[in-house]
């Protein structure tokens, strides 16, 4: 960390953070033509005007902060930081205009809830939302599930050997490929061209369920982005329910799933490595972890009496498991029904689920299945050093990409990124119970914010605390950028005040 930051190191900083700014009000053009062809003119001017004030600071930071100064790892972390928490802001403006949110505040957290692929909602009447708007929620899932620094790294590659600490920055571990501009690229030729594929398929599922041939097209593409971003985001207020369609819901769990899949894994399935899908020590932890959690929910739900017959009551356990295990957040009932109606096991199923997550360099958040590995491959070594003879050699390995040794540096650094989950999950929590909501409630959406899961049991609203909000938010960015960006920018920080005092 810089002790004394200077101008220079600020400029840089702010040069960065102009570049995903300037990007971000590129992405609302889309929006604004469609508020457009759909007569949303109101909408559209508010896309226009939020859209060019993003591209103007933008600009203008290209234009009055160039330096000389080369980016460091000190800068592109403080960076990261600083770009996810002000590119919500822009984010934040043409949902504020729509007038679905009770404050800027309320559309600030939606902007930060679809930037980090959240899904938690603040908004009023959904189901009468423009289509313009509703689209731009998703379509900011897409962006921040790519990784909205991606953007600099594909838009202005000049500096791509100077821009890898801002790519791990925003919570990515795995360089595809050799040159980082060509790892940024492959992410988004696999989103879009997943894009084409699930989207067809939902639309051939959506229209079959009976909606319209163009409405279906727009349901599907919102759909498909809540799913494979492992947003949440919904359309319609009731979530995927509103489709009452099995076909719909099968496709949506392949399209989870491939969204908690870690970009290096498919890469090498689009190699034709297929064997590493079976090898991989994260995709079988996560497998197992789902094996699991589903029949515990099945046998919730069975004690819970909550279904007459076995087929609905396997389907939605199904979906609701996976759509927690890969922090996607869609569910096929109302929230509250969670605690309410499912007993105790498989809420506690949920909440399990959505803190645990995908795969990491996925999507997905959550602490990750490969840190949870880790640490059972760790104490399965340390059990096995007390029970064989000293003198016994015990090595433990992993898989990911290729077989691995496991040595004790990395089960430290996974228990103790662990350890720093299970905190942030707590910080909601207890502030929840401070504000005296029951600790079911506290606990399941505080660890619906951090985690990235979204599925809320309605804790999430309009008149929630303003605290809890800021509390939310804060969960929301710190564990999307996982910790270490988000403390080297407090770090930074202090070095400014320090160097000033």
């Amino acid at each position: 960390m810089l002790f004394r930051p200077g101008s220079d190191d600020l400029r840089l900083i702010l040069l960065y953070t102009g570049r995903v700014i300037f990007g971000v009000g590129l992405a609302m053009a889309l929006p604004a033509v469609l508020a457009v062809i759909y007569g949303e003119f109101a909408d559209g001017w508010s896309f226009l005007l939020s859209g060019s004030l993003a591209v103007i600071t933008g600009r203008a930071a290209e234009l009055y902060l160039q330096t000389a100064k080369r980016l460091d790892s000190s800068h592109a972390l403080a960076t990261v930081s600083l770009a996810w928490l002000t590119a919500p802001v822009f984010c934040a403006m043409p949902l504020f205009m729509s007038g679905h949110y009770a404050s800027f505040l309320d559309a600030y957290f939606e902007g930060m809830s679809g930037i980090a692929t959240i899904g938690l909602t603040l908004a009023n009447d959904l189901d009468h939302m423009a289509r313009s708007v509703n689209f731009w929620r998703h379509l900011m899932h897409f962006l921040g599930g790519q990784g909205i620094v991606v953007i600099i790294l594909t838009a202005f590659s000049t500096g791509a050997a100077r821009l890898g600490t801002l790519y791990t920055g925003e919570g990515r571990e795995d360089v595809i490929l050799p040159n980082i501009v060509r790892t940024a690229r492959f992410i988004w030729r696999v989103a879009l061209v997943y894009a084409l594929i699930g989207t067809s398929l939902l639309w051939a599922a959506v229209t079959t369920a009976g909606l319209p041939v163009l409405d279906g097209l727009y349901h599907a593409f919102n759909l498909f982005i809540a799913a494979f971003d492992t947003g949440g985001f919904a359309t319609q207020s009731s979530s995927v329910a509103f489709y009452r369609s099995q076909s719909v819901e099968a496709v949506l769990l392949v399209i989870m799933v491939a969204g908690a899949f870690s970009f290096a894994l498919h890469y090498q399935l689009w190699q034709g490595r297929r064997s590493e899908l079976f090898k991989n020590t994260e995709t079988r932890m996560l497998f197992t972890s789902v094996m699991v959690l589903l029949t515990v929910m099945v046998i919730g739900l069975v004690r819970s009496g909550t279904f007459e017959t076995f087929l609905p009551l396997y389907r939605h356990a199904l979906f609701n498991t996976v759509s927690a295990q890969t922090t996607t957040g869609l569910g096929t009932v109302p929230g509250r029904l969670y605690v309410t109606d499912w007993g105790v096991l498989a809420p506690a199923v949920i909440v399990t689920g959505m803190a645990i997550g995908g795969m990491a360099g996925s999507t997905a958040g959550g602490l990750k299945a490969i840190r949870l590995g880790l640490v059972l491959k760790g104490l399965r070594h340390d059990i096995r050093r007390v029970l064989l003879p000293e003198d016994a050699v015990i090595v433990e390995s992993y898989h990911a990409g290729g077989r691995s040794i496991l040595k004790a540096p990395q089960v430290r650094d996974a228990a103790l990124f662990v350890l720093l989950w299970l905190s942030l999950y707590a910080v909601g929590a207890v502030l929840g119970l401070f504000y005296g909501y029951p600790l079911e409630l506290a606990l399941f959406e505080s660890v619906a914010a951090a985690s990235s899961g979204g599925l809320s049991v309605g804790l999430a609203r309009p008149d929630l605390e303003t605290p809890l909000k800021v509390v939310y938010i804060l969960q929301m960015v710190v564990g999307r950028l996982e910790f270490i960006s988000i403390f080297a920018l407090v770090g930074y920080v202090v070095s400014v005040i320090r160097g000033k005092a």
